[in-house]
């Protein structure tokens, strides 16, 4: 479930991977407006009482495959933007409306498999006291440029905030079927943060509203992740 800790091991990962200068920006939304969007069999998870949009940039480092030293492929800027959900099998988890990611062979290899990869011009620069992203597809519009100012760590995430980040699993679908893809990492160490940004065209690209309001923001510096097969939800 939902939470500060995986709700399972992934005892034999598919590759291992970390991800850096992880901003999470989310917005409340009327839940109505994202079944639709959604596959039959799975239902909006609705958190401290709405539904949500989520958008998080960050970078992708050291992808590999256990017992290999060498990644895969070069270190990488993805920005996702997803909602979170409840499968038939009960688990719940994470439903990516996209991912844009800058390389072609990640984008080609993982949409065989269902995830929505999008080909973007991707790119990240850190400065002291903040990390500014920027992502725009090369085909089909969308845009992004967001600047975030990382603060003070969070001593001890509340409720809603491990709700959102907290997410232990992706569905996908792919060859008429309902996939659950598991994921581990150590517990977020999640610092408050403020974004400037503009994220509109992204959202429009998605065929999603641009929210009412300033989004709620966090910033993590690293985890180290293992992700273990799809599977059937």
């Amino acid at each position: 479930m939902a939470g500060r800790c995986p709700d399972a091991a992934v005892r034999v990962p598919l590759n291992l991977q970390q991800w850096h200068l992880v901003t999470f920006l989310h917005w409340r939304v009327e839940a109505a407006l994202l079944q639709p969007m959604l596959p039959p069999r799975l239902v909006v998870d609705e958190v401290d009482g709405s539904a949500w949009i989520g958008v998080t940039p960050f970078v992708m480092r050291q992808v590999r495959v256990p017992g290999w030293p060498v990644p895969v492929v070069p270190d990488f800027v993805e920005v996702n933007v997803r909602t979170y959900v409840t499968g038939p099998d009960g688990h719940d988890g994470i439903w990516f409306f996209s991912l844009d990611c800058g390389r072609l062979p990640v984008v080609a290899a993982l949409r065989t498999i269902g995830l929505p990869y999008v080909r973007a011009r991707t790119t990240v620069r850190t400065h002291d006291r903040h990390v500014e992203y920027a992502s725009r597809r090369q085909r089909e519009g969308g845009e992004l440029v967001v600047r975030t100012h990382p603060g003070a760590p969070l001593p001890e995430p509340d409720a809603l905030v491990n709700g959102l980040t907290g997410r232990w699993n992706a569905y996908t679908e792919r060859w008429g079927r309902l996939w659950r893809v598991p994921v581990e990492h150590e517990p977020w160490p999640l610092c408050e943060a403020r974004a400037q940004l503009d994220v509109g065209r992204l959202l429009a690209a998605n065929g999603l509203p641009t929210p009412d309001g300033n989004p709620l923001v966090h910033h993590a510096p690293a985890v180290h992740v293992r992700v273990g097969a799809p599977r059937p939800a």
